[in-house]
């Protein structure tokens, strides 16, 4: 394996990865305003999903220390 195949794979991952290192990003994203306004919409349903998730939580927490409590202090 430690021949001259490994030396030149070695050199050729080190200028792919000075290649990659140096070429500048490709600008992918759509423009800025549009970016605000689906972040604002998208930061609107994270918040509700958010409140429904804390309260189904808070919910089935409660559900589940109740039937704790009957089961372990309460007379059957």
């Amino acid at each position: 394996m430690w021949n001259n195949y490994f030396t030149l794979l070695a050199f050729a991952a080190l200028l792919r990865a000075d290649y990659e290192m140096r070429r500048p990003p490709v600008e992918t994203s759509p423009p800025v305003a549009s970016q605000s306004q689906t972040k604002g919409v998208l930061a609107d349903r994270q918040k509700e999903w958010a409140t429904k998730a804390v309260k189904r939580y808070a919910e089935s927490q409660d559900k589940k220390w109740r039937k704790w409590n009957q089961a372990m202090f309460e007379v059957k």
